[in-house]
């Protein structure tokens, strides 16, 4: 079993000052167990709770301290995401547990390897019910019986360790594959009739527009007529 080292803490002393000297506060509780803070070295939890996670059973050693309990809560600071405060569950001994555990993939499967299928998880996680020794920390799921698109894998078909029952519907759906469909891109029909109607009223006003450029330069070419003829005139009377 995992143990930690831990020792009581003194409310008296802030969170912060226990943080900037490399520990991490903490409490645990229990149905016989009164809640109980402590503190421990931050690298020893970071430690345990990579390798165990929420589901496996850590024993807390200590000064008067000798309990068997559960990660059950993890706070962390929302901008550096860095573990400030935990809450351990204080477990009776020789009585089953319900927890939910984490799910493992594993395999291939072929409607998404050969039929270009995409894998969707519908449970990432399970409710299960077993002894503190005997709690797993994940359960795997073989996704290699996905033959095709009307394949799931269902609850019943994951794989139990001794001594551990599912607590959830043995037809409940845990993976599947979904099939991507083709967009189709619908051709909006071209009304040519339309089209002809436009071109001919762009063609007409355009040719109103010429006509009408036609007469402006008829007229100014008479207005400078009459004046040539002068001119003319004078040469004559000299």
């Amino acid at each position: 079993m995992l143990t930690l080292k831990v020792e009581k803490r003194d409310l008296k002393i802030s969170p912060e000052k226990i943080r900037k000297e490399g520990n991490l506060p903490a409490i645990f509780y229990g149905k016989k167990e009164k809640s109980t803070p402590i503190f421990l070295k931050f690298l020893d939890f970071e430690k345990i709770f990579e390798e165990a996670g929420e589901s496996t059973v850590v024993h807390l050693d200590g000064t008067g301290i000798d309990v068997d309990v559960l990660i059950h809560d993890v706070d962390s600071d929302p901008v550096t995401d860095k573990i400030r405060h935990v809450d351990f569950y204080a477990i009776e001994k020789g009585k089953k547990l319900e927890i939910a555990v984490p799910l493992e993939f594993i395999g291939i499967a072929p409607a998404v390897k050969d039929l270009g299928g995409v894998l969707v998880k519908v449970m990432h996680e399970v409710e299960i019910e077993a002894l503190p020794k005997d709690l797993p920390r994940h359960l795997e799921v073989n996704i290699s019986g996905l033959l095709n698109f009307e394949s799931v894998v269902l609850a019943k078909d994951i794989k139990l360790p001794e001594g551990v029952t599912l607590k959830i519907k043995p037809e409940d759906v845990v993976a599947s594959v979904y099939e991507p469909k083709e967009e189709v891109v619908e051709e909006v029909p071209v009304d040519l009739s339309a089209i002809e109607v436009e071109k001919k009223g762009k063609e007409a006003v355009e040719g109103e527009e010429g006509a009408e450029g036609a007469k402006v330069a008829e007229k100014a070419d008479a207005g400078k007529k009459p004046e040539a003829g002068k001119k003319e005139e004078k040469k004559d009377k000299k």
